[in-house]
């Protein structure tokens, strides 16, 4: 376990193992678990999170004002369905820890939270002109983070602010 460990990082390690249910046959693919691309499930959800922080970063602003956002404003489908899954976060949550499944975690997180924020972040951006635009987006974005970083400290993987 140590020499894994030393040669993919201990989060790729502990995501790989959470990702799977307790009762299904595990095979570790190290070369994946090293990569730096998409298709590591690890990688994508902290590149989610680090992604979030840059914009938030680039807009330099006081992320407190966030919490007074315009909410109404948003309404592309990637606003909604993202709000709705980041809305789902507790359940989640309870679920896995009722069932005794981390692997609701890591899916959710992966499917649900990053990959809808991947989408959204290609598809629209959030730095805008109109002023209460940019805040709603924002706020979206922060809480996409916040669930990121929740999510990720759960199962004791770390959420890095830069890749």
């Amino acid at each position: 376990m140590r020499d894994l460990i030393d040669e993919v990082g201990r989060d790729a390690v502990r995501y790989f193992f959470l990702m799977r249910r307790i009762d299904s046959h595990l095979v570790f693919d190290v070369d994946l678990a090293k990569s730096q691309s998409e298709d590591n499930p690890v990688y994508y959800v902290q590149y989610a999170h680090a992604r979030i922080c840059s914009v938030l970063r680039e807009w330099n602003g006081d992320a407190a004002t966030l919490a007074e956002a315009d909410l109404s404003r948003l309404g592309t489908p990637h606003e909604v369905q993202l709000a709705a899954k980041l809305a789902e976060f507790p359940e989640v949550l309870a679920r896995a820890a009722e069932e005794n499944a981390p692997h609701l975690v890591t899916h959710y997180l992966h499917d649900d939270v990053a990959a809808r924020l991947h989408t959204y972040y290609n598809a629209e951006r959030f730095l805008v002109e109109d002023e209460a635009m940019k805040r709603a987006r924002l706020a979206l974005v922060a809480a996409t983070r916040q669930v990121l970083a929740n999510g990720l400290a759960v199962l004791g993987v770390s959420a890095p602010e830069r890749m």
